[in-house]
């Protein structure tokens, strides 16, 4: 048939003024127009392709002329259909061969620069390329219609092409065309497309039955290919090119868990005369060919003739990559040259294995046609028949021990030294079944058999030489199993021996009159024939692809040959890394579209309309141990992220258990999970990149790292796919929490988890982010603790220290507890802000199904280990499986309604969306509103130290001084210690001093309701003296502070001081004393009247107060509190302390610019009143005593003012003056003297944590017991010497401490 180059039919409808190709209808079309040469077109790259390229070309060109010519047309804006059709009649593209391939694609990219010719000259405009390749040559037609014309020659394909070939051929071919066109320019533009659309052949059209060929048949065919409502083009049809898939780069593999079948690239085998191929070949009767080693048919290493006739594993395995090498061919010993690497030798038994696997491995070393270190190798090692045959002749030399260890022997050979190698070790056949070719009915050289096997045939029935032979041939099969389960060969990545069960259990075949079925033998009735090869090569190839676990061990050899094919899903060669345990689950969902048109509301977002998956986290989420035998705990090290509840992808949910197994059930274009094993660096990790052991600090690491990964990768279009992400963090946390309870503190934990959910809010677009409650640790500490046969008990502290070390009913559990309920509510807290609400397209919900987990008692009252792996911390699949269900379900569950329970032993179906609820519950699709956040009933602590006991005696040394041992507390200051306004006032123009309240000082109620340093020292010792209660003066105790008090004052207060101490109850000279002194903020204020550098005067009289102190008072501990940074506390703030602030009469100060020069000068006055301080530790003249010190605590040094949740200045913290502190602000000032007195001098914190939290207090331990002081703190000479003379609140930038690896600060000399 000839097409008239540029024929074309003018139509009339509507116009599509505004629109694009990707929305195009059938009815915008305005013209339609046609060309190709179907009546002699050779194929692409075949015959003359350059003639026919000329062809196409020379069409192309006098078609755009004769449209812009045609004066029924508007060129430039009517729609336009052009349909282009090729042929490649001698059908070669279905030819699996190399060089055809090249051939033909360079055709098609010749073909496409026509098509860009098109691109370029038309406007507007819809290509079909249309090839009738198989139409033309069908085999039967209609002469009579015009399509008719001479067959072409058909391709010389190289060998036999049959079914499989075809479909594969048919499919890559169209690949090809697809991903050539989706990937060229002119995809990317809105008025042109081209849509390839072949015809492949079959008998009957979709059409009446008309054949395809007819031209009725093929224009519905196309027009129904074409449309339905648009016509379709690779846009709108999601379609996305190969090579935009994946990177261009060549995929390697660099782990045998990752191996598919087009990997392997070498094979080789070793065993006896079955896999030898004796008289694999021989004709029936011919007892002599039985000698004849027919090599090229053995079922696992035989090449010959390819898959059509000859089925062996090689044959298939060439299917995938026809390159492989080492099969054997012909026949001959393993000597002949057509051996290869079958080096199987018949009459071997298990101990011939060492030679043969010796001999193999040098082969393949020296062999040139392999690279033995980059090649992937299959061998397969079967043995023993043999050795059963024998086993009653020395039953001590045949022993199944003996047996397995030397099959242990020749596989330690592979292991030291075979890189990149599979091997299949083949169990031994079950023999017994050789008997029933013994019996009279049947037609076998019973003297053969029996010379041959006697010690299987010789036994009677129900003998105890048979039993005896039996149990033998069960061990050989145990021991093998039990050899490769111990692991041993799990060690490295590039290595693994999987046992193939096929022949454990398998049936003598039987013949139509219940008989054995000869075909299957050789003449000798004993060795396999071709078709028993047959059988044994598609039994071992099925095994090859099926879960460890799940093999088949009886197959039935009656059974016509079928080959099955790799998963798509999981088309990897099953190892017991990669093999899943049977944890799938049915999904009975109905409900399974889409939305209408992709959401633009979060809030409106189904499952169908997830299309990436993605998982931050710690070891849980990288999948530690997953799919770790018992026992083996090394294993637990083994990332198994294809198994990860939230983000694994391996196999499918009939199988696997997961998060994305059950959203791929919604949208089968789900991208993003991971597969396999490996850490989060690898690329099968995809968009799982949590890290194995990471704390809460890590998590803002790991979300830069993912948004970088989805925002590069061409898999995923960043701006429009809908994303789930799920976060679980935490554990790691709570595991070493007690080693620095502030570094894991719940202030932190928020801290570090706002800073990661803020990225992600701020830069990844539609997204559902699954932020998952974190698991109580006590959990895991029960299964750990109950089941000392079990778990590794004696690593305990390396494992997880904080949580399975503590005794039971120890305070230390108790704050775990305290801890991990922190963590939970700071949680709850930053989702329930609604921070993370304030766009459209994007939403944080909490999943709190961990919150309560139960586990499955077994009868003897100890929790069930069969949730965990080997360590007795890391949850295993059948956990895994339980999470990704109950996930599933909380995600579907509206807010307030959320289960907050996992009973692990349960039945957990899979919840279903519904035509009335489609949608991911958020808190506006669940009508739910947040609780607003309850009013803090007051400022106390949680105090949960477990040393607080006094030292044995009264101690006489300073540096020996514990909390519990001090008998009396005494302030001196200003109204900062008085706390006046740290509760509200009834008086609008009076503010009153709750010395009560006082943070050095006061001792109101308990420190669960009021955090101060008595209430903190009370826990120590109750009987604690001198602390003040109340307002009024008299009950004052020894707060000798005054309101408007300055550094002139301090050596009256303390005169005043040791006056009161003298004449009260106290024991002046055998109590311990604890006297704070904070002052300073009043000669700051008043500086600007007078400005004047005073910090020379100051110091002088605080050393004054010393010194009365250091003459009057014996056994001393003296807290010198730096002065705050004024400047720094007040300036800036907003709100109701606008006014009063710049109003303050007793601080003139702050009514000046925060820029200006005085206020300048003034941060000075206050840089150098806080050096001369922090020289006070270090001066010589107060350590002259054994019972004085004096320490000054820095935590004012760099003042921060609390932020609130807008970013502003947190007034919570200050009275109504806006000057002084409320109760909350002196709770926190409180924690901060508390925490610097129980750190060394040198390394104490010089900054506040101002965030709330009743579990900041740090706690004596019992390796450090003491307060601190510089003798104690062990500083040498040369440090003391410096840190005296360096500005302190310089020291943290030029000698901050280093963190030892039990958490606790360590000098720099020592952690270097």
């Amino acid at each position: 048939m000839g097409l008239r180059p540029g024929a074309f039919l003018i139509l009339t409808g509507p116009l599509l003024l505004l629109g694009q190709v990707h929305s195009l209808t059938p009815s915008d079309i305005k013209l339609v127009a046609a060309i190709g040469n179907l009546e002699d077109t050779p194929d692409p790259g075949m015959v003359d392709p350059e003639e026919n390229e000329r062809d196409l070309w020379t069409q192309a060109t006098e078609l755009v002329k004769s449209l812009k010519e045609n004066l029924q047309l508007d060129f430039q804006h009517d729609w336009k259909l052009i349909n282009v059709f090729i042929s490649n009649t001698s059908l070669c593209y279905l030819c699996p061969s190399a060089p055809q391939k090249r051939h033909l694609k360079k055709g098609m990219y010749k073909l496409a620069g026509m098509l860009d010719f098109l691109h370029q000259e038309v406007p507007k405009a819809f290509v079909n390329l249309v090839d009738l390749s198989e139409v033309i040559a069908a085999p039967r037609w209609h002469q009579d219609t015009e399509l008719s014309s001479p067959a072409s020659e058909p391709c010389s394909c190289s060998g036999k092409t049959h079914k499989l070939d075809t479909a594969v051929m048919r499919w890559s071919y169209q690949e090809d065309w697809e991903d050539l066109l989706a990937s060229r320019s002119f995809n990317e533009h809105e008025s042109f497309a081209v849509v390839f659309q072949p015809f492949f052949y079959e008998p009957l059209s979709p059409v009446e039955g008309l054949p395809l060929q007819d031209p009725t048949a093929l224009a519905l065919n196309l027009w129904n290919n074409m449309k339905s409502p648009f016509l379709y083009t690779y846009r709108n049809s999601n379609y996305q090119p190969q090579l935009l898939k994946a990177p261009r780069k060549l995929e390697l593999v660099f782990s045998v868990h990752r191996l598919k079948p087009a990997d392997i690239k070498v094979i080789a085998a070793i065993g006896d005369s079955l896999t030898a191929g004796n008289g694999a070949g021989a004709k029936p009767m011919d007892l002599f060919a039985v000698f004849t080693q027919y090599r090229g048919l053995s079922w696992s290493i035989g090449g010959d003739q390819n898959i059509s006739s000859v089925t062996t594993l090689p044959n298939i395995l060439r299917e995938f990559n026809p390159s492989l090498k080492g099969f054997s061919t012909g026949t001959g010993t393993e000597n002949s040259s057509g051996a290869f690497f079958n080096q199987a030798v018949s009459g071997a038994k298990a101990e011939d294995l060492v030679a043969q696997a010796r001999r193999l491995v040098d082969l393949m070393k020296n062999d040139a046609r392999i690279h033995f270190q980059e090649d992937w190798k299959i061998i397969t090692v079967f043995i023993g028949g043999n050795d059963l045959c024998d086993f009653c002749k020395d039953q001590v030399h045949y022993s199944p021990e003996n047996f397995t260890d030397n099959i242990r022997k020749a596989l330690d050979i592979f292991h030291a030294e075979v890189p990149r190698a599979f091997v299949n070790l083949v169990k031994v056949l079950q023999i017994d079944s050789l008997r029933e070719l013994y019996k009279d009915k049947v037609n076998c050289p019973r003297l053969i058999l029996r010379y041959l096997c006697s010690c299987v045939l010789r036994p009677n029935d129900n003998s105890t030489e048979l039993n005896a032979l039996l149990d033998i041939n069960k061990k050989y099969q145990e021991g093998t199993q039990q050899l490769v389960d111990s692991g041993r060969y799990d060690t490295r990545e590039d290595f693994t021996v999987v046992v193939q069960p096929f022949f454990e259990n398998v049936d003598m075949p039987k013949n139509s009159e219940g008989m054995p079925d000869h075909t299957f033998f050789a003449p000798d009735c004993f060795h396999f024939s071709s078709k028993a090869h047959a059988r044994a090569a598609a039994g071992l190839w099925k095994n090859m692809l099926e879960p460890v676990g799940q093999k088949t061990t009886r197959p039935n050899f009656e059974d016509k040959i079928n080959i099955v094919c790799p998963n798509e899903v999981w088309p990897f060669l099953r190892t017991s890394k990669n093999s899943m345990q049977g944890h799938g689950t049915w999904l009975s969902c109905r409900e399974r579209t889409p939305s209408a048109s992709p959401p633009t509301s979060v809030h409106a977002l189904r499952p169908a309309d997830i299309h990436v998956v993605a998982a931050l986290g710690d070891s849980l989420t990288a999948g530690n141990g997953i799919g770790s035998k018992p026992g083996d705990l090394h294993d637990v090290t083994t990332q198994y992220r294809g198994l990860s509840y939230s983000s694994g992808g391996d196999g499918s949910l009939d199988n696997v258990t997961t998060l994305p197994n059950i959203l791929r059930e919604f949208n089968r274009n789900l991208t993003g999970y991971a597969v396999g094993t490996g850490d989060a660096n690898d690329t099968n990790a995809f968009l799982n990149q949590a890290v194995s052991g990471a704390k809460a600090e890590e998590l803002k690491s790991q979300v830069q790292t993912l948004v970088q990964k989805m925002k590069e990768d061409l898999r995923i279009n960043f701006q429009e796919d809908w994303k789930v992400i799920t976060v679980l963090i935490g554990a790691s946390d709570l595991c070493d929490y007690c080693t620095d309870s502030k570094l894991y503190s719940a202030a932190n934990f928020f801290d570090h988890l706002r800073d990661a959910l803020d990225i992600l809010h701020r830069e990844v677009p539609r997204a559902l982010v699954n932020l998952v409650d974190i698991m109580n640790p006590t959990v895991m500490r029960q299964v750990f603790l109950r089941n000392p046969d079990k778990c590794p008990v004696q690593q305990a502290s390396r494992l997880c220290n904080c949580v399975l070390t503590p005794r039971e009913n120890s305070l230390e559990l108790a704050r775990l507890e305290a801890f991990t309920q922190a963590y939970q509510s700071s949680m709850r807290e930053l989702v329930e802000s609604g921070r993370y609400d304030t766009r459209e397209d994007f939403s944080v919900v909490l999943q709190p199904f961990l919150l309560k987990v139960q586990l499955p008692i077994l009868e003897d009252g100890r929790p069930d280990t069969s949730f965990f792996s080997p360590d007795c911390i890391h949850p295993n699949q059948k956990f895994h499986s339980q999470l990704s269900r109950a996930l599933w379900a909380n995600m579907l569950e509206p807010l307030g309604g959320k289960t907050d329970a996992l009973v692990l032993g349960a039945d957990i179906p899979l919840a279903c969306p519904s035509q009335d609820e489609p949608f991911l519950r958020t808190y506006r699709n669940s009508n739910y509103t947040y609780p607003t956040t309850p009013a803090i009933e007051n400022w106390g602590s949680d105090f949960l130290c477990t040393e607080w006991n006094p030292s044995s005696s009264v101690p006489t040394s300073v540096h020996e001084l514990r909390p519990a041992d001090i008998k009396v507390v005494a302030a001196l200051g200003d109204s900062m210690t008085t706390a006046m306004g740290a509760q509200p006032s009834n008086s609008s123009d009076l503010l009153i001093s709750w010395r009560g309240l006082s943070w050095s000082i006061g001792g109101e109620g308990t420190l669960e309701t009021h955090t101060t340093l008595p209430n903190i020292l009370k826990k120590f010792n109750p009987s604690i003296l001198g602390y003040s209660t109340g307002t009024r003066q008299e009950l004052s105790g020894f707060n000798v502070a005054a309101e408007g008090a300055r550094a002139r004052d301090m050596p009256a207060q303390a005169r005043d001081l040791v006056e009161r101490m003298k004449s009260t109850e106290i024991n002046l000279e055998t109590d311990w004393k604890l006297i704070t002194i904070f002052i300073g903020s009043n000669d700051l204020c008043h500086y600007c009247e007078n400005p004047e550098d005073f910090s020379a005067e100051y110091i002088h009289h605080i050393q004054q107060a010393l010194d009365i102190f250091y003459e009057e008072l014996p056994r001393a501990f003296i807290n010198v509190v730096e002065i705050m940074e004024l400047a720094e506390l007040y300036q800036g703030q907003t709100g109701k302390c606008a006014i009063p602030l710049a109003a303050q009469s007793s601080c003139s100060c702050l009514r000046h610019s925060p820029n200006s020069l005085i206020m300048q000068e003034l941060k000075k006055i206050n840089w150098n009143v806080q050096n001369g301080i922090s020289r006070f530790s270090y001066q010589r003249q107060y350590m002259q005593r054994e019972d004085f010190a004096v320490v000054v605590q820095p935590f004012f040094q760099n003042t921060v003012v609390p932020l609130n949740e807008l970013g502003n200045k947190n007034l919570t913290f200050f009275s109504e003056d806006c000057l002084h502190f409320s109760e909350r602000g002196h709770a926190e000032m409180a924690i901060a003297l508390w925490n610097n007195m129980l750190e060394r001098v040198g390394y104490k914190t010089t900054s506040s944590n101002f965030t709330h939290s009743r579990a900041k207090l740090k706690c004596p331990s019992s390796e450090n017991p003491y307060l601190y002081t510089l003798q104690n703190s062990q500083l040498l000479p040369d440090q003391t010497t410096q840190a005296s003379t360096i500005l302190y609140w310089a020291l943290p930038v030029a000698a901050k401490p280093k963190q030892a690896n039990n958490g606790n600060f360590c000098e720099s000399a020592q952690c270097r």
